[in-house]
């Protein structure tokens, strides 16, 4: 009797769990539409062009009296939310692991960068303070709910499962952002049959992001649970507290240097994809010379390669381990980002040629990198570390932005700017290389899964 109990209840934990995953999953395909059809198709083209109606004869905006190009405007824009992000996590990833309430701020964070992206319906006209405004605010929010999310994954799945559910949760983002794609193209390219101008048709995109961000998010904030905290203080939280509570983590984290270390690869080649990821679509249209239904097409195609993309990297790392599949992931990288420098303007068929191969390694050279952080970090620590990780993830994405903008302002060329970001691949795979993730993983008081 006592071993029937004793397996009633580890179905009834593992059924809990496959629930709490699924649910999980739902957030990424919440928000990933944000990702996907704001910060990667159609904001950096719109809110460029808007900057563009304000600018003086030069091509100059001057945001607080500071003269800035207004090709540059949506980079910077993003290089400050950025900032911004790195300020706030602290705060709130201190909060999570003191009080072991992350749904409530998960909340908070989804819904304020949801209620900034549905109003970005009202940017139009030469409103580009208010465009880089709500950018800042959504892109900020986004990276919090990030950074809360993601530390759920050491809570939800063992060990073993880590990979499979991590490259789940980014497929299911990628199939929502494909879904989301093929709505805004046919409202995009028919706008006129809906009696829509085609700047209120991308209004019109813009604010259905955030509408589907928030209504979604409802799944996952039913389904996924809280935990006691396991710090031993639940005090209150302030400002300064939070970020006593960072310092108090590097300081841990140089304890787990190999863990510092992998932070630092990711750092640095995910801070390339980030800028590729928000730069590409300018890059299509100011030095390609494509128009939108082309950036769109691709940027569709890009999603859908990149559902089977994160599922197969998924059962790649599974037979070769996840820091082989990255590094792998990361030659290609370097290898599509050096051909698209010489990318012929006006060629559509090439740019979907490199939008297929982007599309095949961005899912889940993420994925991989989310599972195997997970492995690095602390028991009882997920919150604060995956803070640090968010931070890299997006909050320390500032430079890759902010290169790729100075780049631009300096010589007026867009190329010049997008062949800028392989040395980020390049670093990262140094860096990467050299990690001994086993006895990373040892060394963080976690078990060694068989393949890693």
């Amino acid at each position: 009797m006592g071993t029937d109990t004793v397996r009633a209840d580890a179905a009834d934990e593992a059924a809990g769990r496959r629930r709490e995953q699924r649910g999980w999953y739902f957030y990424d395909w919440a928000c990933s539409v944000y990702s996907t059809s704001v910060l990667t198709v159609f904001l950096g083209p719109y809110l460029t062009s808007v900057a563009e109606e304000a600018a003086d004869a030069d091509g100059f905006v001057h945001p607080l009296g500071i003269p800035v190009r207004a090709g540059s405007f949506f980079a910077y824009s993003v290089s400050l939310s950025v900032i911004v992000a790195v300020l706030v996590m602290p705060l709130v990833g201190a909060a999570a692991d003191r009080t072991g309430r992350k749904k409530p701020l998960l909340a908070v964070a989804a819904y304020l960068g949801a209620t900034a992206t549905i109003a970005m319906f009202f940017l139009d006209g030469d409103r580009y303070l208010l465009g880089g405004l709500l950018l800042i605010v959504a892109n900020a929010a986004q990276s919090v709910a990030m950074m809360l999310y993601n530390s759920y994954l050491p809570q939800i799945a063992p060990p073993e499962e880590r990979d499979a559910v991590s490259s789940r949760g980014w497929a299911f983002g990628y199939a929502a952002g494909s879904l989301m794609l093929i709505v805004n193209l046919v409202l995009y390219l028919a706008h006129d049959s809906f009696g829509v101008s085609e700047s209120t048709a991308v209004r019109i995109c813009l604010a259905s992001a955030g509408l589907w961000w928030g209504a979604f998010a409802l799944i996952p904030l039913r389904r996924l649970r809280d935990r006691p905290a396991t710090t031993g203080r639940t005090e209150k939280t302030t400002g300064a507290m939070g970020f006593r509570q960072l310092a108090a983590t590097v300081r841990d984290m140089r304890r787990h240097p190999l863990t510092l270390a992998f932070l630092l690869a990711y750092l640095i080649y995910n801070d390339g994809i980030q800028t590729v990821i928000s730069q590409a679509s300018i890059y299509g249209s100011e030095e390609l010379g494509l128009g939108q239904s082309t950036l769109i097409g691709a940027v569709l195609l890009v999603q859908v390669l990149a559902v089977a993309g994160a599922l197969a990297m998924g059962r790649l790392a599974r037979i070769y381990g996840a820091k082989r599949t990255i590094l792998g992931s990361l030659v290609a990288w370097t290898v599509t980002l050096a051909a698209g420098y010489f990318l012929p303007a006006g060629a559509p068929v090439w740019f979907f040629v490199l939008a297929g191969g982007i599309g095949l390694v961005l899912g889940g050279s993420q994925a991989l990198s989310r599972s195997l952080f997970s492995h690095l970090v602390p028991p009882g620590k997920e919150a604060e570390y995956f803070s640090a990780y968010e931070m890299s993830d997006r909050g320390m994405s500032w430079l890759g932005p902010l290169l790729f903008g100075l780049t631009y302002q300096l010589t007026g060329s867009y190329r010049d700017a997008i062949i800028s970001l392989v040395a980020f691949f390049v670093i990262g795979f140094a860096l990467l290389a050299r990690v001994p993730v086993r006895r990373a993983i040892s060394d963080a008081g976690n078990p060694v899964p068989t393949t890693i």
